[in-house]
């Protein structure tokens, strides 16, 4: 990653105009939407209760349709009607894995996809969503990496990744029930899918508050996980405007093993990312920071290196991830022994940390961690080669 790259590449959040000029509400701040309401002759003073009423519709009801909105006037619909649409990306494809992951691949505007991700577990359910298309990041060991940058996600398309699901799941209130009526399916979201979060700052901030709006999806902060590469000059801001869990991919011991993994280390090293983090807990509340180790067989995987971890992160609240390395076709690393990951988490557990060994899942359907690339991008990169091997 060159020194002169941009910090952020955010996308300016405002209504996205469809063909037909009707502007699309999801996505939308509580401010922002009430702002739009006004300036398409919604009286002032009805204004908050208006913004009120839609809010509970669209996130709490899952309402597409001004016509299901019953305690709002015809005439009221039907001015609703005329110029705003409720609009979420389409569900192009759906696959399920033998362990019940469900991957989503998601069409958004422009034709564009990226892929989402369910994973159901005992007691709680876990939602993958995407922030990008693509990722600028290039971290060696992941698919996506592979995948170059084509746009941010907005706010609209990131929480509309959580409709999608929850319409899948048919998890929305049926009519006549209240909130926590039933479990929830969806009760944990994690930013850790296509894309680098933290350089698409405004419009996660945006999409993450509309999920936890107590009106509405009314997920707690607690239940929300940013994962981030070390984009050290957003991390404060993380804390300050979105306040979820944090978690960090942090994969090697040393800059020189992480600057080849993660190719971000090289403009914001170990040191300077691990002083960040030391605030990050306190500003936030936030019990403890995960770090995400992908275990790599002979590469970040000896017991120098689990111990050399274990000084690193002394101080910072934390637990530690391991994840067994995801294979994909072409991939250059392979999965640690499973005794040697074994080994390595004795010793982060010998020093107080806890250590879980993250299951992988929906391998069989490409969902596991650091496997996402959407259809259209994988049959490009098969075209390219066919052509390329038939000398075309």
């Amino acid at each position: 990653m060159s020194a002169s790259a941009p910090i952020t590449q955010d996308l300016v959040t405002i209504p996205r105009k469809l063909p037909e000029g009707r502007i699309n509400l999801v996505g939308l701040t509580r401010e922002a939407l009430r702002e739009t309401l006004v300036a398409h002759g919604t009286p002032e003073k009805q204004a908050k209760m208006r913004v009120a009423q839609l809010w509970q519709w669209i996130y709490h009801r899952g309402a597409r349709d001004f016509a299901e909105m019953t305690n709002l006037s015809k005439a009221y619909r039907a001015e609703l009607a005329r110029h705003f649409t409720i609009e979420i990306p389409e569900v192009v494809s759906k696959q399920v894995s033998a362990d019940g992951t469900r991957k989503y691949l998601v069409r958004i505007a422009g034709g564009h996809e990226v892929e989402t991700v369910y994973i159901p577990e005992e007691g709680r359910g876990t939602l993958c969503i995407s922030s990008q298309v693509g990722c600028t990041l290039t971290c060696s060991f992941c698919h996506t990496g592979t995948q170059k940058l084509v746009r941010n996600l907005t706010a609209g398309e990131i929480v509309g990744q959580v409709m999608a699901a929850r319409d899948d799941l048919d998890e929305w209130p049926r009519p006549g029930e209240g909130m926590g009526e039933r479990p929830r399916l969806i009760s944990n979201i994690v930013l850790m899918g296509m894309g680098e979060p933290l350089y698409n700052f405004e419009n996660v901030r945006d999409a993450m508050q509309i999920a936890m709006d107590g009106e509405g999806i009314s997920l707690s902060r607690r239940r929300i996980t940013l994962s981030t590469s070390g984009v050290v000059p957003e991390i404060i801001r993380c804390a300050e405007e979105i306040g979820c869990l944090l978690a960090v991919s942090f994969h090697a011991t040393t800059d020189e093993v992480r600057d080849r993994l993660v190719p971000i280390n090289r403009k914001w090293n170990i040191a300077t990312l691990l002083d960040a983090l030391r605030a990050y807990p306190r500003l936030s509340n936030s019990e403890r920071i995960t770090f995400e180790y992908v275990m790599l067989k002979d590469v970040n995987d000896s017991d120098a290196d689990a111990r050399r971890l274990v000084r690193l992160i002394a101080g910072i609240p934390a637990k530690i991830n391991l994840i067994p390395f995801n294979e994909w076709p072409g991939a250059p690393y392979e999965r640690s022994d499973w005794e040697r990951i074994e080994a390595f988490a004795d010793i982060l557990y010998k020093a107080g940390y806890a250590a879980p060994i993250r299951t992988p899942r929906g391998e069989d359907i490409m969902a596991a961690c650091g496997q996402l690339k959407s259809a259209t991008e994988r049959a490009k990169k098969r075209r390219a080669e066919i052509e390329a091997e038939a000398g075309l």
